[in-house]
């Protein structure tokens, strides 16, 4: 009878799988997977025209800035350095004479620094930093610019400078630093006086000082060249007090460039546009490259209401050729290799995962303006953390951060990044509904890392305050983090003692970490270079801090990052579930005494899951249920979850087991893959079925394969941290592996399921770096191919 009900239900629910669409998204909207598979097709159009000695051609005398480029759009698309064709490219660069012309030459360097070939080009990057130092214009109008020569101290550049050049030179000379090239704080400092004196009254910049006219291409060009150089420049004196305290909290004073930058970004804001370069009609892919690099490194989502990562990828995608991979811009710009470069670059870098959102909030005014800059007292610091981090090992290399307003951001734009950053110095008491998208986004598998800069005892206080308001039942509590917890060793070891840290842990994990001690001032100190002037007791304290944010955001995201249009949405988001109050297939939680509720929206993200990625109807309206209640009985499966140890009494036992003799099923995991649980689990099973013990299903088994409808799972990526002493660094590792699911037959099938690795945790994202088991995107799929199966007897 199970058999043909089973069967029944998977094709009554496979019938209605056009219903449940209509339940999806209202329009369809960019992916990853087509900007993936556009930078692909890209990518092959490129290799394909390369020339035999690995340069590319554009059919004029910049060869060597063309093969720069193409080089450069070509490694941030993962082609690798040692790939045949981008080998021959690096030894034709290596080997060819140097250029003599702005744009080549910062284009060169910035492919050889993107090839990340060890220090093998450092001498080469050296020589080429020297040329545009020297051909700087040191004097008239342009000073701290660049023109189109390279000739030593800017002679032939008096009167030509232009902020084209420039930026690029000021790309290159970014990318060398971080390379490891120094680059002169003179040479910096004549760059941020460039900039200022260019911008125009409009806020915007245009090709030239003379030039009032400002463009779309020439502003964002201003603003990343703004961000950049600030990001170079520091005051080296007076950084730490007569009793070693670094000094960064007194009264700041206004600053110019937090001025020109805001002036520069209201421009963008009011003049924003992906399919055509603004005020200028021209030069259109050139100033959609620029456009990522605006927002990408002031750290903005949106100019104004517009995404520009989501409206640039939809356009560029849209107009690609469909059977060539490339693109042709307009005007100067109908070069298809230039044009392709130019696309692929944005494609690939404004892909590039958001490590961490950083909270805009504060009173407001009538305009639902910020009065106040609280939430901003180290402006740097965010962006300094997020840089360290991508140049440490295991962690991506290319990684940004973004700013987002805490009235105006939802819960689905808040999980943008897995980490959102709270920092503050007075109190503020933070409105009901921005407590809610707070408490949501951490339900939904997101991280709070809040801290109180310059000694802000009224933000303490009102912190406190906040975590009792969301948590008014007690469910939750703001503890001081013991020493055997895991985010002091996540990527360093830290001396707890030392390093105070609360938390507020809920299921799975510790969801907000907070620091009472300040340490975004600290990380604004940061730089890729220390100043010559900084006492060594200040860059040892600057090491301090930073060493806290990594191991913070270690432990938040086990180095597994989403790209910037991956489909983070969950169930506990915001309009994400599907509504169906009574669907076809209905699912119970089990109720125990061993944390039965662990990971309390995993099994919602599961029956989600199944109505958005295969069409089901499945109801996401939860009942949770004792073993004892005979309702157990109207749902065709059970799913079960725990931590800590738990006994079954003997009538939950046998009611458990007429349940599953009578055709039930049941789907159970060890969240973390948490020894006591999975101790109590399979005790359970031996006391219900004596003759007939939990089995490793084998690999050949139809429940790892798609043919029911779901997923090959065959090979699958599992976490799996190492045990040790709490005083040494907690390593973990992700493997490809064959997934481990044990199961019990019962006459001829296999009536339950069980993973003794984490799953639920996963459904959440809410797993940890210390958590054993399987990453999230797999796991869904384990979960969905076990439903599957077990509709399917």
């Amino acid at each position: 009878m199970r058999c043909g009900i089973a069967r029944h239900f998977l094709i009554v629910i496979c019938s209605l799988a056009i219903l449940a669409s209509s339940h999806r998204h209202a329009q369809a909207e960019i992916t990853a997977h087509q900007v993936h598979e556009s930078i692909d097709n890209g990518v092959k159009f490129l290799l394909r025209k390369q020339k035999s000695d690995g340069s590319w051609a554009s059919g004029g005398s910049w060869d060597i800035g063309v093969t720069s480029l193409t080089a450069l759009a070509l490694f941030n698309a993962k082609v690798p350095a040692d790939h045949p064709q981008m080998a021959l490219t690096l030894r034709y660069l290596r080997n060819v004479a140097q250029p003599n012309r702005t744009y080549e030459v910062a284009l060169m360097i910035m492919a050889l620094a993107a090839a990340k070939d060890g220090k093998r080009d450092a001498a080469l990057i050296a020589a080429l930093v020297e040329k545009l130092e020297d051909s700087q214009i040191r004097r008239g109008e342009g000073r701290g610019g660049w023109s189109y020569g390279t000739a030593p101290g800017g002679r032939l550049n008096i009167q030509g400078g232009d902020n084209s050049n420039s930026q690029y030179a000021v790309l290159a000379l970014r990318d060398a630093q971080e390379y490891g090239v120094e680059v002169s704080t003179a040479t910096w400092e004549r760059i941020r006086a460039h900039w200022l004196g260019a911008q125009n009254v409009d806020g915007g910049w245009g090709y030239s000082l003379t030039s009032k006219s400002s463009t779309g291409s020439m502003t964002v060009a201003g603003i990343a060249s703004m961000v950049i150089v600030h990001s170079m420049l520091s005051d080296d004196a007076n950084e730490i007090d007569e009793d070693g305290h670094p000094i960064c909290c007194g009264t700041p004073e206004e600053d110019p460039y937090l001025k020109a930058l805001e002036r520069g970004v209201e421009w963008m804001t009011r003049n924003f546009a992906v399919g055509m370069n603004p005020k200028a009609h021209t030069w259109q892919l050139y100033y959609l490259y620029g456009l990522e690099r605006a927002g990408r490194l002031s750290a903005r989502r949106f100019f104004g209401q517009h995404d520009w990562y989501r409206e640039g990828a939809e356009y560029l995608v849209a107009r690609q050729a469909t059977i060539a991979g490339s693109w042709k811009g307009s005007g100067h710009m109908e070069d298809e290799i230039i044009s392709t470069s130019f696309a692929l670059l944005f494609l690939s870098k404004g892909l590039a995962p958001v490590l961490v959102n950083k909270l805009k909030y504060g009173p407001r005014d009538n305009n639902g303006r910020l009065t106040e800059q609280d939430w901003d007292n180290h402006h740097n610091d965010v962006n300094n953390l997020t840089k360290h981090i991508s140049g440490l090992e295991k962690w991506p290399k290319l990684l940004t951060w973004q700013q987002v307003d805490s009235r105006a951001a939802t819960v689905t734009d808040l999980h943008q990044a897995p980490v959102v950053f709270i920092s503050g110095r007075y109190g503020y008491d933070f409105t009901e509904a921005e407590r809610g998208k707070l408490k949501e986004y951490v339900s939904g598998g997101g991280t709070i890392f809040v801290e109180s800069c310059c000694d802000g005892e009224d933000f303490d206080r009102s912190f406190r305050e906040m975590i009792r308001k969301m948590y008014p039942d007690g469910e939750a509590e703001l503890v001081r983090l013991g020493p055997d917890h895991e985010v002091y060793r996540s990527e360093y070891r830290l001396d707890s003692e030392t390093v105070e840290l609360w938390g507020v842990e809920l299921g799975c994990r510790t969801v907000i970490i907070y620091s009472p001690d300040d340490l975004s001032c600290l990380w604004d100190k940061w730089r890729l270079r220390i100043p010559e002037k900084r006492a060594p007791a200040l860059t040892s304290m600057v090491l301090r801090a930073m060493k806290v944010g990594v191991n913070v955001i270690a432990y938040a995201t086990g180095r597994e990052l989403m790209e910037k249009l991956d489909d983070n949405r969950l169930a506990a988001d915001e309009g994400a579930q599907v509504k169906v109050s009574r669907g076809l297939l209905q699912v119970a939680k089990i109720r125990h005494a061993g944390s039965w509720n662990t990971a309390p929206t995993a099994l919602r993200n599961m029956l989600f899951a199944l109505n958005d990625k295969l069409g089901m109807v499945a109801s996401t309206t939860e009942r949770d249920l004792v073993a004892v209640d005979d309702n157990i009985f109207k749902y065709p499966i059970l799913y079960m979850h725990g931590r800590h140890r738990f006994e079954f009494s003997r009538q939950e036992q046998e009611n458990l087991r007429k349940y599953l003799d009578q055709g039930g099923f049941l789907f159970a995991d060890a969240c973390c893959g948490a020894p006591q649980f999975d101790k109590s689990f399979r005790e359970l099973m031996e006391q219900i079925y004596p003759d007939a013990p939990l089995k490793r299903l084998p690999m050949d088994h139809e429940i790892f394969t798609s043919q029911l409808g779901g997923f090959d799972i065959r090979k699958v990526q599992r976490r799996a941290p190492e045990s040790g002493s709490t005083k040494v660094t907690l390593k973990s590792n992700v493997f490809e592996v064959e997934p481990l699911l044990e199961g019990i037959e019962i006459d001829g099938r296999i009536a339950v399921i069980y993973s003794k690795f984490d799953i639920s945790c996963a459904l959440e994202r809410q797993s940890s770096v210390a958590c054993a088991g399987y990453v999230h995107e797999d796991a869904v799929k384990i979960a969905l191919n076990v439903v599957l199966y077990s509709i399917a007897q």
